[in-house]
């Protein structure tokens, strides 16, 4: 009893492994010999074992094809971990934006040139990229667009590139301030770039266009150079359009340079002689030369004379003596009217 129990189970497992699709092929309409009920019993009891591996969790099983088999290909590890922490779900977060600090944060330009704001932005995906002026917190451009009436603003981007440059044509003055590089992030990010617009170069020697001095004094010169974004690499003096010999045999000469902001020359000549009388020139490398004439006077009366190394201008002069016979006249006037009273009182 207990046998035909067992063949029952068995032939009841086997028609379930039959109905399978890994063994449907092995199906027959007629079964007629014993060596053919052997080997339905043998393809049962694979069957049987193959349903008993699903159930048991143990492994991904056996798959029969044409008499074939192969295993699974392992899946390909992710670049990124793009799972929650201990939840196991999967979160995509697209990486943040990042400006890259090669991109300049202060800008000199002179007058009249084009000057360039970079902002170079890593991983914008596909965010904007805007220009603002913190001045007035106009909005310069978005993307591509310029969205100012002034057409000296401008946007430059290449496909495939992540600097985002503004173009200012013909810069000016009024252009000088902060610009902010903005991305259209929740909240905004943004990249603080300053611009400075220079006026064009000046030099100037003090005290010109003429200096007066005594022979045997210091000729002393001083040459200002201002609105420059960086200092002049050199300073040039002339004297009648010949370059200065430093080491010349008449010596004595000497040219001091300060650099900043400001840059100031200044050229000392001891022991003034008749020969200095001249024409001087200051020439910056960088900017338009300055020219001063220098007296070396002998005895005779200076049309100016050098004062802290100024000289006070001719235009001035008839002032000056106005002033000097006014206060003589009134001197005179009050000694006169002293005179008189004590007179009158004898």
């Amino acid at each position: 009893m207990a046998m035909v129990g067992v063949w029952a189970w068995v032939a009841w497992c086997g028609a379930l492994a039959l109905a399978s699709p890994g063994v449907s092929s092995l199906r027959s309409s007629s079964l007629p010999t014993t060596s053919t009920r052997f080997l339905h019993r043998d393809f049962l009891l694979v069957g049987l074992a193959r349903r008993k591996s699903r159930g048991s969790g143990l492994g991904t099983g056996i798959t029969i094809t044409s008499g074939s088999s192969s295993s699974p290909v392992e899946p390909i590890r992710p670049l990124l971990d793009l799972t929650s922490g201990t939840t196991g779900e999967p979160q995509v977060t697209p990486p943040l934006p990042i400006f890259d600090e090669a991109a300049p944060r202060n800008v000199s330009e002179l007058t009249g040139n084009a000057a360039y704001l970079h902002c170079i932005v890593h991983n914008l995906g596909n965010r904007s990229v805007s220009w603002m002026r913190q001045r007035d917190l106009r909005i310069m451009t978005v993307g591509r667009y310029t969205y100012t009436t002034d057409q000296r603003f401008e946007v430059i981007h290449s496909p495939g590139s992540k600097d985002w440059i503004l173009k200012i044509k013909y810069a000016q003055v009024r252009d000088s301030g902060n610009y902010e590089c903005q991305v259209s992030t929740k909240p905004v990010k943004s990249y603080a770039v300053r611009l400075t617009v220079f006026a064009a170069p000046q030099a100037a020697i003090i005290g010109s266009p003429d200096m007066h001095v005594d022979m045997g004094s210091t000729i002393n010169l001083t040459c200002v150079i201002s609105h420059t974004p960086e200092p002049p690499d050199y300073i040039k003096w002339t004297h009648n359009g010949q370059p200065l010999q430093y080491d010349s045999p008449r010596g004595g000469i000497t040219v001091v340079t300060e650099r900043g902001n400001t840059t100031s020359g200044y050229l000392l000549i001891q022991d003034a002689k008749e020969s200095d009388t001249g024409n001087y020139t200051c020439a910056p490398s960088n900017t338009a030369a300055s020219t001063l004439r220098v007296h070396v006077l002998n005895g005779e009366t200076p049309a100016a004379m050098q004062h802290n190394g100024t000289a006070l201008p001719p235009s001035q002069h008839p002032a000056l003596c106005a002033l000097l016979l006014l206060l003589l006249l009134l001197l005179t006037g009050s000694t006169l009217t002293h005179g008189a009273v004590k007179d009158g009182d004898t």
